[in-house]
């Protein structure tokens, strides 16, 4: 069976049809809420961290204060916050875990430099202890990266305590991860 040019012609163009026919539809439909969002007055996304959230101890001389953070458009069905910090170029082949603060209340919509709201628990970073263990890498090597991560949890609140790992927290908080947002940033010393 011979097929006519026109034929050919049309069986090529019902597949675009069906495209722009799909693509004007999803035009149409209602957008979906906004990515989360995630500043910092403290610094800015890709900058230098200032000395006073540095660590106090182990040599390094800062105040050990925790960035102020604000974060917006957070899905509707979220029920809690948590904020990590994570120094993925620390000299230890896993990283490094400086902050992992859970159950922050949904109603939320930042932190205050060093504050933790409500019920929100602090759970052991790398350091052996609860809280914020602010940047200290080691001297004279280049400059690390801190990624700090919002998340919009599906739950209330996480059965973790003041002991729990940051690897337990991680896994507890991707268990039930609506959305999340990061900004990154260095110091060296």
């Amino acid at each position: 069976m011979k097929w006519s040019q026109n034929r050919k012609r049309e069986l090529f163009t019902i597949p675009a049809v069906w495209v722009l026919t799909l693509l004007t539809a999803t035009a149409l439909l209602p957008t979906s809420a906004l990515a989360m969002e995630l500043t910092s007055p403290s610094f800015d996304d890709g900058g230098r961290i200032p000395g006073r959230h540095a660590l106090r101890g182990l040599g390094c001389l800062g105040q050990n204060v925790s960035p102020a953070l604000h974060w917006k458009d957070a899905p509707e069905a979220t029920k809690s916050f948590a904020v990590t910090m994570f120094d993925p170029d620390a000299p230890t082949g896993s990283g490094w875990w400086h902050w992992v603060l859970v159950n922050i209340p949904a109603d939320a919509t930042g932190l205050a430099e060093g504050a933790r709201p409500g019920k929100a628990i602090a759970t052991r970073t790398d350091f052996g202890m609860a809280g914020y263990g602010g940047p200290c890498p080691p001297v004279g090597a280049e400059p690390h990266r801190y990624v700090i991560t919002v998340y919009a949890l599906d739950v209330d609140s996480l059965p973790l305590d003041n002991l729990s790992s940051g690897a337990m927290a991680g896994f507890m908080i991707n268990s039930h991860l609506l959305a999340k947002t990061s900004i990154s940033g260095y110091f060296g010393r």
